[in-house]
């Protein structure tokens, strides 16, 4: 599938149960372009899910995918034809925020119920909050927030921040800032690096040395997070200014690229595939039977966007209108552990990992070193229907 969506070709599979009633699924993934690895692992995901729980509904799910390219008007167009030309009930994917915030009114006013499997734009569950979007994947504060109390409670007083110049890098960081100065901590430096331009971090680091800080706090995605984490390591600051950060930091996706300079690196995320429960250690196993390599957290977006729309549909939810509505009161315990949905954001509300990146018998792993407890995100302006 995902080579026809990369010639831009839309295709379907079907997950075949006894009733009639089915469902037609949008799903809107890049495919090409600087996230096409994330937009495989979200589609890999779903279609796990799709696989896995099936059987628990009455429905079938007929998908037909289209590549966004990561191009704001392009998706634009890929979500019209699916809405008006293939009348999908519902649609699942987004990656990049710029991509979700082009689509929302669409949406809104289309009244086609849209999952949201990884843009964390706080906005989409905030001020731009719609009853047709419902993310289960992450807000960007989120992820960073708890994280705050968390360091602030290691007896880390004093921390410098990095970030890239936009709006997810400063979201992240705002998070973290927020709860850890309410914890009594002092941010004695901060710096926002421009997105996808800087590869030197050098100068940036020795600011950091020289601010008297206890740690560093960053958050970094993909290739700048390669970048960041081994010129970190190789300008000598791990073992005198430890580094902490957003799970994105050192993804398992991308954490095998950063090689032994991750190890020691502590982060902060929703999801790594070594978390110890029943639902995690069958979905770990069942996608590296598929796909030959470990699940991210991209991937168990996709797993539990599909769970999530099996979940809506054994309610008796079909059509667009119900379907957004049971989306929003759907609850279970997956990968990540026990997930729901606040009805007043329809954001995900889940609990943070943090964890350690450390050497394993099969190369570099993740050592979880606490579980905390999920919080719902503030309305942030949003006034749902």
């Amino acid at each position: 599938m995902t080579k026809a969506a990369l010639a831009g070709l839309a295709t379907t599979f079907c997950v075949e149960t006894a009733s009639a009633e089915q469902i037609d699924v949008g799903l809107l993934l890049p495919f090409s372009g600087v996230y096409a690895a994330l937009g495989n692992d979200i589609e890999a995901g779903f279609r796990l899910g799709l696989d896995t729980f099936g059987a628990e509904t009455d429905a079938t799910f007929e998908v037909i995918a289209e590549d966004t390219e990561v191009k704001p008007p392009v998706a634009l167009a890929k979500a019209r034809k699916l809405m008006l030309q293939d009348n999908v009930d519902v649609m699942v994917g987004i990656v990049s925020s710029g991509v979700l915030g082009a689509v929302r009114d669409m949406v809104d006013g289309a009244g086609v119920p849209l999952i949201v499997a990884n843009a964390g734009n706080d906005e989409a569950t905030g001020v731009d909050c719609s009853p047709y979007i419902t993310r289960i994947s992450f807000s960007n504060g989120q992820v960073n927030r708890p994280m705050g109390t968390w360091l602030a409670g290691q007896g880390v007083e004093k921390v410098y921040t990095l970030a890239p110049d936009y709006a997810a890098g400063r979201q992240m960081i705002g998070g973290f800032v927020e709860t850890f100065e309410a914890a009594g901590g002092e941010i004695v430096g901060q710096e926002f690096t421009p997105f996808q331009q800087t590869q030197d971090f050098g100068p940036y680091l020795a600011q950091a040395k020289a601010s008297g800080a206890d740690a560093v706090y960053v958050f970094y995605a993909g290739g700048e997070a390669i970048s960041f984490v081994k010129q970190y390591d190789s300008f000598g600051l791990k073992g005198e200014l430890p580094l902490y950060g957003s799970g994105f930091l050192t993804s398992p996706l991308y954490v095998a690229a950063e090689g032994p300079a991750a190890e020691g690196v502590i982060a902060a995320g929703h999801y790594v595939p070594t978390i110890d429960n029943e639902a995690n250690a069958a979905f770990v196993q069942a996608f590296e039977a598929e796909n030959d390599r470990l699940p991210s957290e991209f991937a168990v977006h996709g797993y539990d966007a599909a769970r999530a729309l099996i979940e809506a549909t054994a309610t008796g939810a079909a059509d667009r209108e119900s379907l957004a509505q049971a989306l929003r009161e759907v609850s279970f315990g997956g990968p990540r552990g026990q997930l729901s949905i606040d009805p007043a954001t329809n954001n995900i509300v889940q609990p943070i990992h943090v964890y350690e990146t450390v050497a394993g018998e099969d190369g570099l792993t993740q050592k979880v070193l606490a579980t905390l407890p999920a919080e719902a995100d503030p309305a942030n302006g949003c006034e749902m229907n």
